[in-house]
């Protein structure tokens, strides 16, 4: 399904983009071979890897699904802010304060009740939940990785060439991934209209999905971006009991408390820290101006 998400992006950001004529590639006779492809001062292969954490990310996420319940999935999906604290603070230098950190342990202690509850304790759901619970912590490495690389990006390129060279590069190593590992699945599959009505609608989900995030991101950073998603958790509670008729363990209440307290507890003092803090290592945050100003269209 991801295939068809980044081929969207591919081509309602690239249409946009030679619409309005963007110079995409800038080639300069110094430049050695590697250097070559530069879309706005960005090397191409930064984009590339941004893209690979994403597919990564995406792919464990929807292998989780196989292992464990859609709950836990959802609850999990929490521990994606504390990858985001520890990869801004080191790669971005951006500095948190103690009630901010103390609220993201308290959101991690909520998520360790759900991998304890997956365990056995509170009955979980799923064939493995304890295989899906690690393939969704690493879904969120990935992902933490891919949200603070692509606030960087869109804090000096703008949100419209970030989401058009995400959706290229996401396409490529998506058929990588299906070629090796989803190929027979693929076969297998016996093709109804409800079947293409659910990849139509997880295509138009993905895009609005993708096609938001720069936004706020390139606002709020994505520390608040993720914070922002813990309210997921409330809907796949709703839909686990609604639509799949399925009983949700006492755990699982106890553990979305702790992680609205945790939340609480951070948003309390949470502010933009890209805007209102210098990073520690001393570079002014003028870094994530635009450094192509002419031509550029601010989406």
């Amino acid at each position: 399904m991801g295939l068809l998400g980044y081929l969207a992006l591919t081509v309602v950001n690239g249409s946009i983009m030679l619409y309005q004529r963007h110079e995409l590639i800038v080639v300069s006779p110094s430049f050695t071979p590697s250097q070559k492809l530069y879309i706005y001062g960005i090397p191409w292969y930064w984009y590339a890897l941004l893209a690979f954490f994403d597919v990564q990310g995406n792919y464990l996420f929807n292998s989780a699904y196989y292992f464990t319940s859609i709950t836990s999935v959802a609850l999990l999906d929490c521990c994606t802010v504390a990858w985001v604290i520890l990869f801004t603070w080191t790669f971005l230098g951006t500095k948190y304060s103690l009630r901010q950190l103390l609220g993201t342990a308290v959101c991690v202690l909520g998520l360790c009740l759900v991998v304890l509850s997956d365990a056995g304790i509170g009955g979980g759901g799923g064939s493995n939940p304890l295989l899906g619970d690690l393939l969704v912590t690493g879904g969120t490495i990935f992902f933490a990785l891919s949200n603070v690389g692509e606030e960087f990006i869109v804090k000096k390129n703008g949100c419209l060439e970030v989401l058009a060279m995400l959706g290229l590069f996401g396409m490529f190593f998506s058929v990588i991934e299906i070629a090796i590992y989803e190929r027979e699945n693929l076969e297998a599959v016996t093709w109804s209209a409800e079947l293409m009505l659910t990849f139509v609608g997880y295509t138009v989900a993905f895009l609005m999905y993708y096609s938001l995030t720069p936004l706020i991101l390139q606002t709020s950073g994505s520390t608040l971006f993720n914070l922002s998603l813990l309210t997921t958790d409330m809907w796949a509670v709703v839909i686990r009991i609604f639509f799949y008729q399925q009983q949700v363990e006492w755990l699982y209440y106890v553990s979305f408390a702790v992680v609205g307290v945790g939340l609480l507890i951070y948003s309390k003092t949470e502010k933009n820290p890209n805007l209102s803090q210098e990073p520690e290592n001393g570079i002014p945050n003028s870094q994530y101006q635009p450094i192509h100003e002419q031509g550029q269209s601010g989406w």
